[in-house]
Order: C-alpha cells, then structure tokens, then sequence
C-alpha cells in the first residue's frame, strides 16, 4: 500500500488540510492517510495548544465520513517532543512492506534539512510536499533539486488554501463565524467544549 503519514498540530484542524490530504491522496494515488496530531511541535509554541484530547477529537470528527482516512494518536501518546523521525520509524515498523509518503507543508520544507536525522527521514519515506501559498513552487523546486540525493521528493501540485489555524483561534475568540473553514461537526465541539474562547 502508499500510506501517507500527515503531522500536525491541527489545531484545530480545518478544511485546508483536508482538501491538501485529499489532493494528495488523489494526485499520487495513496490508499490511506493518516493524521497525526503533535503531542507538542518543536516549531511552534504552545500558548495557544488546547489539550491534546481536544485536538484528537477533532481530528477524528473532521475525517469520520473520509474514506481511507484515519489518525492515530502515536505522538500525543509519547512523553518526548514529536520529531517526524520517531514517527516515520514507528510506522516503518508497522508497514514494513509499503511505501510511506510524509506530508510537509511548504513552509517547513524550506527548512527540512535542518530537522533532526532529515537524512534517515528521507530514506524511509517519499517526501511530499504540499504547497500553502500561491506561487512558491519555483522556491521548492530549488530546494528540492538541493535534497534529491538523500531520497525521493515529491512536489503535490495542488491549489492552495490559505488557512490560518492562528487566525480561526483569533476569529472564535471574537465570535465570528468560522462554519466556511471548519467542518460543523468541529464548530459545534468547539462551542461545546468553549476552546479558544
């Protein structure tokens, strides 16, 4: 099978990372995909996380009605931060006769050679790259040009949504209606749970 292995905060998780997992899905034709929610990201801070719970539930509601989508709670169940190397050896274990393909978000590819053990990354999965602005795929073309001989890099070329998770959580705290970014099933646990308010 082509399993592809999506990480991040997801928080919360909106529909511009849906239509990225589902573009990609499409695009290079990988029979599952598997969100991985971040127990905490060394790039980001956590000011602003709501509890690793919450976000699972999230994940999960956002994608129950996806064919062949899942998430696993393999970083949030750790104790350490979640370098992507620790993940991509822990579903090397499990698939050791697929292929895995690891979704990075266009920003963070620019800076991917300086992740811990990029290297061995590289040689375990396909890098696929998601773009998020429009007009960066010359920029990642450069640098993908630069990491080729570490391993196999994939460039998605699908249309960009610009979402902000930061601005959704600044939306909500004031109110607004945030129902055309987020699933409904995601807005109603919201106001239930009164996150980010």
């Amino acid at each position: 099978m082509k399993i592809g292995l999506f990480g991040g905060s997801f928080n919360p998780i909106h529909k511009g990372h849906i239509h990225l997992a589902k573009s990609v899905r499409d695009t290079f034709g990988l029979d599952r995909i598997i969100f991985i929610p971040s127990k905490r990201s060394p790039h980001k801070s956590n000011d602003e996380y709501v509890s690793n719970e919450h976000r699972l539930s999230m994940c999960r509601l956002a994608i129950q009605d996806i064919p062949n989508f899942e998430v696993s709670d393999f970083e949030i169940s750790r104790d350490t931060i979640s370098y992507s190397i620790y993940t991509v050896r822990y579903f090397k274990d499990i698939y050791i006769n697929d292929d895995l393909y690891l979704l990075v978000g266009s920003d963070m590819f620019l800076s991917f050679d300086t992740w811990r053990n990029f290297k061995e990354i590289m040689q375990n999965v396909t890098l696929t790259v998601v773009s998020r602005v429009d007009g960066d795929i010359p920029y990642l073309q450069e640098k993908a040009d630069k990491l080729r001989n570490y391993g196999k890099i994939l460039i998605a070329p699908v249309d960009a949504i610009e979402v902000s998770s930061t601005e959704i959580r600044k939306n909500i705290r004031f109110n607004k209606d945030c129902s055309c970014i987020l699933d409904e099933k995601v807005v109603q646990y919201i106001k239930s749970n009164s996150l980010y308010s």
